[in-house]
C-alpha cells in the first residue's frame, strides 16, 4: 500500500496522505450513516455519551461536532478498524502486529465546523513507545478552506510539549509560547476515500470551516501491538488483547520518548473540544474573528 517514498516522508514529517483507499461505495454508505445520526441529534439539549455538539447547536437545529466511538455503534464506522487496505498502511509503517484503541468523528459542517487547537495526542494517551498513528478517513473532499487536518512537519522528532493551564490538563499548546513554528504547517488535504495517517507525536490542529463545504473526518487511533499504555487498561488484559486488529499481541516494548501524563485531569472532562476550554490562550480562534 505503501511506496518506499511514502514511508520517508511519513517518518520525516510525521503525516502522509494515502488516496482512494476507500471506494465510492464505502464513502457513500458511510455519509448516509452519518447524515442518519445526526437527524437523530434532533431534540437534545446536551451532550450525551455518542454526540458532543456545537456550542450554537439547538433542540431545533441540531449541530453535531463529533460523534464519540462511532465503531460501538454502527458496523460500518467498525468495519473500517479492519479494513484491510488501511491495516496494510500501518503494517507498512510497523510491521503485522496491530493493536486499535478507539475511533471518533469529527465533524466540521459547512460555516460553523469548530476548530481544533495545536495539539500532540501523545498528551492525551502516552505509552511505553510512540508507535501510535491516528488515521483518518475523508468523509468529504479536504481544501484549504474547509478547514483541513494542519500538522507541523518533524514535530514528532521533537519534545512533548505541555498541554496544561494552570497547572491543570486542558489538551492544548498555548500558542502564547511559540512552541513551535506553527505558519510551517502544511495541510492533509484530498479526495473523499482518502486518508491521512499522523504520528502520536505530531503538533497538528485545524481551523474553523468557513466554507460552504462540510468537512467530515473519521479518525481510528491505532498502535503496535508492542505499545502499551501507560496510564494502564482498566477493562483488564483480555479486553486489551481484544483489540487486536491484525498479527500477534506483543510483551510492551519501552523506547526513549518523552511524556507527561495527562494530570490533573481537564477541568472540563469530555471531549477535546471540552477539555480545551481550559486553555489561556488560542490561536485558530483568533485568526477566524
Amino acid at each position: 500500500m505503501l511506496t518506499p517514498a511514502q514511508i520517508d516522508t511519513y517518518h520525516r514529517t510525521g503525516a502522509i496522505v494515502v488516496p482512494d483507499v476507500l471506494s465510492a461505495a464505502e464513502v457513500a454508505e458511510l455519509s448516509g450513516v452519518t447524515d442518519d445520526f445526526v437527524a437523530r441529534a434532533r431534540g437534545l439539549t446536551g451532550h450525551t455519551d455518542i454526540y458532543d455538539l456545537e456550542d450554537s447547536h439547538t433542540p431545533e437545529a441540531p449541530r453535531v461536532r463529533r460523534i464519540k466511538a462511532p465503531h460501538l455503534h454502527h458496523p460500518a464506522y467498525a468495519a473500517l478498524a479492519r479494513h484491510p487496505r488501511i491495516l496494510a498502511v500501518l503494517a507498512a509503517l510497523w510491521g503485522p502486529d496491530i493493536r486499535f484503541d478507539t475511533a471518533k468523528l469529527n465533524m466540521k459542517c459547512a460555516g460553523f465546523g469548530a476548530a481544533v487547537e495545536w495539539h500532540q495526542d501523545w498528551a492525551f494517551y502516552p505509552h511505553t513507545n510512540d508507535s501510535l498513528a491516528a488515521v483518518g478517513v475523508m468523509m468529504d473532499d479536504m481544501a484549504m478552506e474547509n478547514g483541513p487536518l494542519l500538522v507541523v512537519p518533524g514535530s514528532h522528532t521533537g519534545p512533548t510539549f505541555d498541554h496544561h493551564a494552570g497547572g491543570v490538563f486542558c489538551g492544548a499548546m498555548d500558542p502564547a509560547r511559540r512552541d513551535v513554528d506553527y505558519e510551517a504547517a502544511v495541510p492533509l488535504t484530498g479526495r473523499a476515500g482518502s486518508i491521512t495517517v499522523h504520528h502520536v507525536r505530531a503538533v497538528h490542529g485545524s481551523a474553523p470551516n468557513l466554507s460552504d463545504r462540510d468537512r467530515r473526518l473519521l479518525l481510528f487511533q491505532f498502535r503496535a501491538a508492542d505499545a502499551w499504555p501507560l496510564l494502564g487498561f482498566p477493562a483488564g488484559i483480555e479486553a486489551f488483547d481484544a483489540l487486536m486488529v491484525a498479527g500477534q499481541p506483543r510483551a510492551p516494548r519501552l523506547a526513549p520518548a518523552p511524556v507527561r501524563l495527562p494530570l490533573p485531569p481537564a477541568a472540563r472532562q469530555g471531549s477535546l473540544y471540552e477539555n480545551q476550554k481550559g486553555m489561556a490562550n488560542r490561536y485558530f480562534t483568533a485568526r477566524a474573528a
